[in-house]
């Protein structure tokens, strides 16, 4: 991934304590038997309740694995740490995507070559126009700000290939 490789990483966040609160009470309230952990179906709810979306079964499963076998389910502490960890993500890719927005500057949903370059030129004036090349023919960012090398050619495809030379990222509503 091309961020990973030039050392961008997502920015520790810490929760408001309003947030957390709100995170604590979720908790309280999916842990139906007051047995201080949420079972994988509870904690499916909790995710529904924070993030208004359903895990899907692999998400569930890569959560229930990292578990201890020892208790019951995912404990308060491991839960906080699993939201932090997916509000992280959230808010990074709403990052990407708002960056990427603003290089789109005829609101076609891909940016040329010729937009790629006039946005490096704006934050990085001093890059050489081989180096923009060359990330540019090896970066492509698709749906849910997934930037991925060299993408097969249905990768992300949306119904609206942005062809060749271009990248693409379709806008959200």
């Amino acid at each position: 991934m091309f961020f990973s490789q030039a050392g961008a990483r997502p920015r520790m966040w810490e929760a408001s304590p309003s947030e957390y609160k709100k995170w604590v009470e979720v908790f309280k309230a999916c842990d139906e038997e007051n047995k201080g952990c949420l079972s994988r179906e509870n904690f499916k709810v909790a995710v529904v309740m924070l993030f208004g979306y359903k895990p899907s079964k692999i998400e569930a499963d890569a959560v229930m694995s990292s578990v201890d076998p020892n208790t019951s389910g995912i404990l308060l502490k491991e839960f906080l740490d699993i939201v932090r960890k997916k509000k992280e993500a959230q808010l990074y890719r709403n990052e990407i995507r708002h960056i990427f927005t603003a290089f789109d500057r005829h609101y076609r949903g891909y940016l040329t070559l010729e937009d790629f370059k006039k946005a490096f030129k704006q934050v990085a004036p001093k890059l050489s126009e081989r180096i923009i090349l060359e990330v540019f023919r090896h970066v492509s960012v698709f749906p849910g700000g997934t930037v991925v090398k060299n993408p097969p050619a249905n990768a992300g495809d949306t119904g609206s290939s942005p062809g060749p030379g271009r990248s693409h990222m379709p806008r959200s509503n």
